[in-house]
């Protein structure tokens, strides 16, 4: 067999690395995460989705990152590193954790304490000197990032975890003076940070390639917008839209709706397209091909946003005010094209799309999504499976959709009834019902949360949109699989054609 594509008629799973079982507070890289990849295979899946690998700012989310480009050092594996002599056997024994959620204000700092020890041993030899050759090679070839990113938290931990905002204006606007003191004052602190993600690398790399030995492809995430408290905006402000005093004009969100009156106010800074336009919008060339370095299909999130995002005036609380803008359209993905060869995208399509987005998506032959739980109403509805068209990516629900536990017992008694008459039956087991529905749509690609696989609730929920707190914190347990899951999908899988043929020799 070889890897899936995004053209495969083929199955898989989503889970977040953070959300494995495990000892150490939080799920991470090592032993739980390979016996996961295990799993998949005997559940003949062929794909592994994951949400941003990138290091968690605030709310704890993943799309609020500190960088898109590092890696979330709270998933490196206590237990590798041990392995490796980077820790002791008392570093690497955690505290009393939980195991059905991420304690995150405890697990945080437990984590930055082992890569401190972890740094404090390799400093002193530990790793032998083909560690220490690995590691400055690391540095060399990830420098056009790493360096920016890592005396950016160095700085943001000087200053006691300031967001980028409450900086001295020296620092926050790069005064060459200011930098230059500041890094040599906090040196080791730069070289730990580049350390951890040397490490992040390291071990998330060995887990790919094991996946890939199990013919197993890692889909990706990539949010459409970065932190405005970032690396990335304070490395390269002129990409985005921003005051001299390097505050936003405008910021990102959607409309007023029928689920929300005030819109979501989102907070992210705007990218100035025109800039990005003139010089052959290298950062997100430079972002595309890192994130296609870690993962094998990036899910592109908010790809609306390329053809017309919401702008909101910068001193605004809510998104009410807002307007839409139009974004780089075809000329940015022309240009991805271009530089990285194909286009390996999952356009995330949802919420209001209007033509020019379907334009802008099926110019460039990338498949949307479909979310069984949208399909009620109206037969024609694109969500229902008889209106799919194959290239698509059908799931049962996402990281922002309830469990399907949960949603069906949210549905009144008419759309229950309605779900009923197009199942044929009454539904009894309706997460089963809709990876069945899924993986024997034309959809080239099906996927369904763990939580659905599990049969879970609203208690296993990742992320609920527009709320900042109890969000991102869901882990599973090994009891929690059902009775004879793994060969009931491995079935499914099979009667509906969703296993990859070898490759042609």
């Amino acid at each position: 067999m070889s890897l899936p594509t995004a053209k495969t008629r083929s199955s898989g799973i989503l889970l977040h690395p953070t959300s494995l079982p495990g000892p150490y507070g939080i799920g991470d890289l090592g032993p739980e995460a390979f016996r996961w990849v295990q799993t998949l295979v005997a559940a003949k899946q062929s794909w592994w989705q994951i949400l941003p690998l990138s290091p968690t700012g605030s709310g704890d989310s993943p799309y609020q990152s500190f960088s898109a480009f590092a890696g979330n050092i709270n998933v490196l594996s206590p237990e590798l590193l041990a392995r490796e002599g980077l820790l002791s056997g008392e570093e690497a024994t955690p505290p009393h954790f939980s195991a059905v959620r991420v304690e995150y204000d405890r697990v945080i700092p437990w984590k930055k304490a082992m890569l401190r020890a972890a740094w404090g041993r390799f400093r002193g030899g530990a790793g032998g000197e083909e560690l220490r050759n690995d590691f400055d090679r690391y540095c060399r070839e990830q420098r056009e990032w790493l360096d920016d990113y890592a005396l950016f938290m160095a700085i943001r931990e000087a200053l006691g975890q300031a967001g980028l905002s409450n900086w001295p204006e020296d620092l926050r606007l790069r005064n060459p003076v200011a930098l230059q003191a500041i890094a040599s004052d906090q040196h080791d602190e730069v070289q730990m940070h580049r350390f951890g993600q040397f490490l992040f690398d390291r071990q998330w790399t060995a887990l790919k390639n094991f996946a890939h030995e199990q013919n197993i492809g890692i889909i990706g995430d990539a949010p459409i917008f970065v932190a405005l408290d970032s690396a990335d905006v304070w490395a390269e402000p002129h990409g985005y839209k921003l005051n001299a005093d390097g505050t936003p004009k405008v910021v990102a969100g959607v409309p007023p709706d029928y689920f929300s009156v005030d819109g979501q106010y989102w907070g992210n800074p705007i990218y100035d397209w025109d800039a990005m336009s003139a010089d052959g919008f290298r950062w997100w060339v430079r972002r595309l091909q890192r994130n296609l370095d870690q993962v094998d299909l990036i899910r592109l999130d908010h790809f609306r946003g390329f053809a017309q995002a919401w702008h909101i005036p910068g001193g605004d609380k809510t998104a009410k005010n807002g307007t839409w803008v139009d974004g780089p359209g075809a000329a940015l993905f022309a240009t991805l094209k271009e530089k990285l060869g194909s286009l390996p995208v999952i356009a995330e399509d949802l919420g209001l799309i209007t033509p020019d987005v379907i334009a802008l998506r099926d110019r460039f032959d990338l498949p949307g999504m479909r979310v069984l739980h949208f399909m009620l109403g109206d037969p024609a509805n694109p969500y229902w499976p008889h209106n799919f068209v194959p290239n698509a990516v059908c799931y049962t629900g996402t990281h922002d959709n309830d469990t399907s536990v949960a949603w069906y017992a949210s549905l009144t008694d008419a759309e229950r009834a309605a779900l009923n008459r197009y199942v044929g039956k009454p539904v009894e087991d309706i997460a089963g019902e809709l990876i069945r529905m899924a993986w024997s749509s034309t959809t080239v690609l099906a996927i369904a949360p763990a939580q659905d696989w599990f049969r879970l609730g609203g208690e296993a929920r990742m992320n609920k949109p527009n709320t900042i707190t109890s969000n991102w914190d869901w882990r599973f347990r090994p009891e929690q699989f059902p009775p004879g899951g793994i060969e009931e999908l491995a079935e499914l899988t099979t009667i509906t054609n969703r296993i990859p043929k070898p490759a042609e020799e």
